[in-house]
């Protein structure tokens, strides 16, 4: 039996593939007359490639071209790109010829999910926002199987193949460490706690926003701020050069990235998480942390957007728009939600109630029964 999963380069479609495949390889390890199965992952990157090697992952790489929404020399170029990545697509599943096709979406998992239809091949595809990007939009015209994490992204596909599934979110992040924590980062436990994350690329105005406000902030919370690799060496200079007297530097703790210990104790200790809209939401309410969202603005489909206020109906979230974003009404904004208790506990419920744990589980029992039928 094989499995293949594609799906863009970030760590909102990267981690919920990783959690995926972690479910059908316990799935399949109960189910002994099916067998092991070989699992493969096509995309322009690996991402994390100690990660795919853990769960026994093979890599195979397909570099492809992006669709712009604005003008770019690199829009014509790309034709080309996405054209011999489709052909190349068609030779490596010919190859592999797989039993399911697992998809995340964006640019790099639409020369895949074209094959797999070439060749007849299922497929399986989950969306993550609430507005669906283009890629999935296609696949979700033939997939066998859709899975949204929004109930707002059933309109944009077939209702008699889509389930509200959640978004998939590895085991290890339903249980966010406390014991050890503040003394892992070197904080007081008796001050309040802000935990920023960044993203996988960053996220620049809020770090630029976030380093001017520090001074204040530092006066009353402590911070650990992932700000991402690409990041790191220009922010921590100028972190560094703005906090140089300051007697509470040490409240500002400004990483390149958490691994999932860390990411875990982070969790455990965080009074307030602040994110952007994408698929991070879901991770926080898994640990049940209020948290203000600050979407992108510029964003295909407006989705981080709508994802944000999708999630502040829910009751779990404050939204603070990029346009208003400024030091003093987001220190303001901190200070008020953090100082309400009753706020901060029905932010706390909303969240858990939000968070669905069953979904990479629920996906993977899908792709267990697409490779049954496969087999029989």
């Amino acid at each position: 039996m094989k499995i293949v999963f594609t799906g863009g380069g970030s760590g909102g479609h990267f981690y919920p593939i990783i959690a995926v495949a972690q479910e059908v390889t316990a799935l399949l390890d109960q189910q002994k007359e099916l067998g092991p199965a070989e699992l493969y992952f096509i995309s322009d990157e690996p991402y994390n490639l100690e990660l795919l090697k853990q769960n026994n992952i093979t890599f195979i790489q397909n570099k492809t071209g992006k669709l712009r929404m604005y003008f770019s020399v690199e829009n014509f170029l790309d034709m080309f790109r996405t054209f011999f990545a489709i052909i190349r697509a068609f030779f490596l599943l010919y190859k592999i010829y797989p039993d399911v096709v697992f998809s995340k979406g964006a640019y790099a998992s639409f020369p895949v999910t074209l094959a797999a239809r070439w060749l007849r091949i299922p497929v399986i595809i989950h969306e993550s926002d609430s507005s669906p990007g283009r890629a999935n939009k296609f696949a979700g015209t033939f997939a066998k199987r859709i899975a949204i994490s929004f109930p707002r992204a059933a309109e944009f596909f077939p209702t008699d193949r889509v389930a509200l599934t959640g978004n998939p979110i590895r085991k290890e992040l339903f249980e966010p460490i406390k014991e050890g924590a503040y003394e892992a980062f070197g904080f007081d436990p008796n001050i309040p706690i802000l935990f920023i994350i960044g993203g996988s690329q960053g996220a620049q105005r809020i770090n630029d926003m976030l380093i001017t406000a520090s001074p204040e902030i530092i006066k009353d919370f402590q911070i650990i701020h992932q700000i991402g690799p690409k990041n790191i060496n220009t922010c921590k200079a100028t972190i560094d050069m703005m906090l140089e007297k300051n007697p509470l530097k040490d409240r500002y703790k400004m990483l390149p990235y958490l691994n999932l210990q860390e990411m875990r104790m982070a969790a455990g200790i965080a009074d307030l998480v602040v994110s952007r809209g994408g698929s991070t939401i879901f991770e926080i309410a898994a640990w049940g942390v209020p948290s203000i969202i600050i979407p992108i603005t510029e964003t295909h489909g407006d989705h981080q957007r709508i994802n944000a206020y999708e999630y502040a109906r829910a009751g779990a979230c404050i939204v603070m728009e990029e346009n208003n974003l400024t030091p003093k009404l987001f220190v303001e904004e901190v200070k008020r939600i953090i100082g309400d208790k009753k706020i901060v506990e029905e932010m706390r419920a909303s969240a858990r109630s939000f968070t669905k744990k069953d979904a990479a589980l629920n996906i993977a029992r899908e792709i267990i029964n697409i490779l049954k039928e496969h087999i029989s």
